[in-house]
């Protein structure tokens, strides 16, 4: 290979990339999100600065499960875990703790392009007769066990509102140390979803239980009380991001 030829190349392995290059569209994601009230210390933990807790004194974090089914470049997988309700700079932001799923190409495009917290895991997202359930099994143990009453509240005429909260910003912590296992890249990611279509949202009684893993510890950020569940379908677009923050910069 000559260098030309190498510095084309956007990804590993150089014969057989793990990914193609963005942007990457997603069609008919269907989403489970459940919204919920966690112990401050360890929301603060868990956030890096200089992002601050939502000011409402609630310390609100989310769980999701995410079904896609139509992924360019990606295929068809589904996703699992949770963040947490965030500003930064004074601006709402949903930062991104801990995320798992089933497919390497976007594990791979995750970790290197965003930064998103993406590890190997086996959620699952169906309906269940009268319920959206969702699942996390890591290491053939259930981490995470999602409910949510199915349909019971449209939320049609709220579908602008629904939009727009999918298109505030989204932030991820991206760490890639160098060959010495130095800190090479340790930034602040922020990115918006574009192009966003919402099919259909409701909202409706959720519970959320959370179990203690020490590889998959999504039960590190505790549920102390259920604020809201949420099903949406949607298109978007997720495009490259931009470095909010570089914490190696002089």
């Amino acid at each position: 290979m000559k260098k030309e030829d190498i510095l084309k190349t956007h990804t590993m392995p150089a014969f057989s990339p793990s990914y193609p290059a963005g942007p990457y569209y997603f069609k008919q994601r269907e989403y489970l999100i459940i919204t919920y009230e966690s112990d401050p210390e360890a929301v603060r933990e868990a956030l890096p600065e200089p992002l601050e807790p939502t000011g409402d004194g609630k310390n609100l974090c989310f769980y999701e499960w995410m079904n896609m089914p139509d992924s360019s470049g990606f295929g068809s997988y589904v996703e699992s875990g949770n963040g947490i309700i965030a500003t930064y700079k004074g601006e709402p932001c949903n930062f991104s703790v801990q995320m798992y799923l089933n497919d390497e190409p976007p594990i791979t495009a995750g970790r290197e392009i965003w930064g998103f917290p993406k590890k190997w895991g086996e959620p699952r997202l169906r309906v269940v007769k009268d319920t959206l359930t969702g699942t996390l099994h890591y290491d053939d143990i259930t981490v995470a066990v999602g409910t949510m009453a199915y349909k019971h509240v449209s939320l049609e005429a709220k579908l602008a509102e629904v939009k727009k909260g999918i298109e505030k910003l989204n932030v991820n912590l991206k760490l890639i140390p160098d060959v010495k296992g130095q800190p090479q890249i340790a930034e602040l990611v922020g990115y918006h979803l574009e192009d966003v279509v919402v099919h259909g949202a409701w909202e409706g009684p959720a519970c959320l239980e959370l179990f203690h893993h020490v590889n998959c510890r999504v039960a590190n950020l505790p549920v102390r009380k259920i604020i809201s569940g949420r099903h949406q379908i949607v298109d978007f677009t997720l495009p490259y991001g931009e470095v909010l923050l570089d914490y190696l910069a002089k």
